[in-house]
């Protein structure tokens, strides 16, 4: 499964080695554990009433909770809207803490932009606010599949930090289209078909143009294939068709001017597709295409490119090879 070595790395490395806990902000939780640390989260104000909080470039460890994602909220005049909300509930408190510091209007909506769970084993922490839990059509049936075993892999990686967080099922499911209003403040969601994953969700902020595509879109960070290259090829030149100025990727800054944020992921998407294919076209086997296919021009514009960039060859492989 993409989990173990997308999210939690291929030998559960000491992220600790890489970036200092005073670095992450480590503070002392005051809500479901009092005993542990608790990861910062510290939204930026990219547009009035859109706040993000930039998750580090790194594999789930104790020192960053599962914090490795972009997480944000938008203010409504009546309600709030979080979408994505962590690697576990305790950033998912964080989170939380940081909206409240703000705000006490209603947590209406939490959405998931995708089942991996960097973006959404923060929801436990907003239980208690009762918001609907809002996720892309296919959403229910990926978390039944693989959440056990992504709960696993967190409680290996973060022993009792990991503790409160669970596998949270949406209650609003966006099968095409739809709006939500916070007052005053209307967002637009819209459900893709398989890409990054097969059950990724975009919202956008029609205030702003501003849009929030989950892990359609990474910047910084080596993307990470775990549906169809195809798809994603497609669906990352349709992102700069949705209406947005702007664009808040799954994994790099808080946000981006659009279309010029798109190309870096692009470019590698069409290069892994080209390369891939013209491999099976001279008789290349599995066994042998990532050794064959290093993209070393690509590695330098790459955060964790050593530790994605195989995977992503053996899936395009696989998805080719029936073409």
């Amino acid at each position: 499964m993409v989990g173990d070595r997308a999210f939690w790395g291929a030998d559960r490395r000491g992220f600790l080695r890489l970036v200092g806990l005073s670095a992450l902000g480590m503070a002392p939780s005051f809500g479901l554990a009092m005993r542990a640390p608790q990861a910062a989260v510290l939204p930026k104000e990219i547009v009035p009433g859109v706040h993000v909080h930039q998750g580090v470039h790194g594999f789930v460890e104790p020192a960053n909770l599962g914090h490795i994602a972009n997480v944000g909220f938008i203010l409504g005049e009546d309600a709030v809207a979080v979408i994505d909300s962590g690697g576990s509930a305790l950033q998912g408190q964080g989170l939380r803490a940081a909206i409240r510091a703000l705000t006490d209007r209603p947590i209406a909506y939490v959405i998931a932009t995708h089942m991996h769970p960097d973006h959404l084993f923060g929801h436990a922490a907003f239980l208690e606010d009762e918001p609907t839990f809002v996720g892309h059509r296919k959403l229910p049936a990926a978390l039944e599949q693989r959440g056990a075993f992504y709960l696993d892999n967190l409680r290996e990686s973060l022993g009792n930090l990991a503790d409160g967080t669970e596998v949270v099922m949406p209650d609003l499911l966006v099968d095409d289209v739809i709006e939500i209003d916070l007052g005053g403040r209307r967002l637009t969601l819209q459900a893709h078909g398989t890409a990054h994953t097969d059950n990724d969700l975009t919202v956008l902020d029609q205030a702003n143009g501003l849009l929030f595509a989950g892990d359609l879109l990474f910047m910084e960070r080596c993307p990470v294939l775990d549906g169809s290259l195809l798809g994603w090829v497609e669906v990352t030149a349709s992102l700069a068709e949705l209406g947005a100025k702007t664009i808040v990727p799954g994994h790099g800054p808080v946000h981006a001017s659009l279309p010029g944020a798109l190309e870096p992921q692009a470019r590698y998407l069409a290069t892994l597709r080209s390369s891939v294919r013209a491999f099976l076209a001279d008789g290349g086997l599995l066994e042998d295409a990532v050794r064959a296919l290093p993209f070393e021009s690509e590695r330098p514009h790459w955060a964790l490119f050593d530790d994605t960039h195989g995977r992503n060859v053996n899936a395009a492989y696989v998805e080719l090879e029936w073409e």
